[in-house]
């Protein structure tokens, strides 16, 4: 684990300092004059690993040359939310380890998770309000509800076998892409000439950066659900197994079954509903083989990491645009 932080740590030296000021206002966010409320989000810190969606803010403003001087706050907003996002999907996926500790629903119980989630959607959204432009809360609101949609979608297509890859792809979108794709277009939209509307919404670079991330958060999410079926809980630092458990069929079982026998179809379909089965990620992975599924998810994640490393090529060459590109191999490559 020391190694990824290592290699965490070396590819966002570009944003070293700015990274330390956005984690400074993030802890600042998460004080409270409640004891309890500040127990929890002092556990809540803990869940902070990679940051690539606050560092992905930064990254881009300094790529595009459009960085200014709220652009550490805007990360930290952003982080707030996705710190808001984990501790309400723990809730849904009845997940019990985050980042080696416990879970707000484990530690907690459900009903706290919840209202914690709330309280750090409000916090970042009360941060919002103190930027010189609108422009951070209405994206922010608008991803929020998207993020939303996401997984009320996800959870009425729960043991659906038939959902086709381009739905799919649209929840995982709507649930996590979104999210990344807000991050880049603010690290391009949000800026000195922006609060004074020099910049349009159809600006061009920004909506290619909402791609870039869009694109690069999808292929996340992909690796993410090859993670949980074949992941080790120590490795990955968080429940795995959650998504057969749950009942989420993701890629590489629809690419499997899709291509399965009758007799292959009906044992992955028992081993998701049929009661009384423990880690059902586990059997599942023992009794057919996910390799080909695997394989197919992993050359669809590799499509979109290219796809967006394309949208790269208009800017210049900076150790900030080096660092994005080098982010995309690290979503390939990573094992948490």
């Amino acid at each position: 684990m020391s190694e990824i932080r290592s290699r965490i740590q070396e590819l966002l030296a570009p944003i070293d300092s700015e990274m330390l000021e956005m984690n400074a206002i993030l802890q600042a966010q998460l004080e409270d004059d409640s004891p309890a409320v500040r127990d929890m989000t002092s556990h809540v810190g803990r869940f902070s690993g990679k940051q690539l969606r606050a560092a992905l803010v930064l990254l881009v403003a300094e790529a595009t040359g459009r960085k200014s001087h709220e652009h550490v706050k805007v990360a930290a907003i952003v982080e707030m939310i996705h710190l808001a996002t984990l501790v309400h999907d723990d809730v849904l996926d009845g997940a019990e380890v985050r980042r080696r500790v416990a879970c707000v629903n484990e530690r907690w119980d459900n009903q706290i998770a919840i209202l914690l989630g709330d309280y750090l959607y409000s916090r970042a959204f009360g941060l919002s309000t103190t930027l010189a432009s609108r422009l951070t809360s209405q994206l922010l609101a608008k991803t929020t509800s998207r993020l939303c949609s996401g997984e009320i979608e996800q959870s009425t297509q729960r043991y659906d076998f038939e959902l086709t890859q381009e739905r799919y792809e649209f929840i995982c979108a709507a649930k996590t892409a979104s999210l990344y794709g807000a991050a880049c277009e603010l690290g391009a939209r949000v800026s000195d000439q922006a609060a004074s509307g020099s910049f349009p919404e159809d600006d061009e670079l920004a909506l290619s950066m909402a791609c870039f991330g869009e694109e690069l958060g999808l292929a996340f999410q992909i690796i993410d659900d090859c993670l949980d079926l074949v992941g080790d809980t120590e490795v990955v630092g968080k429940s795995v197994g959650t998504d057969v458990e749950d009942g989420k069929v993701t890629l590489p079982v629809l690419h499997v079954y899709r291509s399965a026998s009758e007799e292959t179809r009906d044992h992955i379909r028992d081993i998701y509903t049929k009661p009384g089965i423990e880690k059902r990620a586990v059997r599942l992975r023992e009794s057919v083989d996910l390799t080909p599924g695997l394989e197919y998810a992993k050359e669809r994640a590799e499509e979109l990491v290219d796809r967006a490393m394309a949208r790269l090529d208009v800017l210049e060459d900076t150790a900030a645009r080096r660092t994005l590109k080098s982010i995309g191999d690290f979503v390939l490559g990573r094992n948490w």
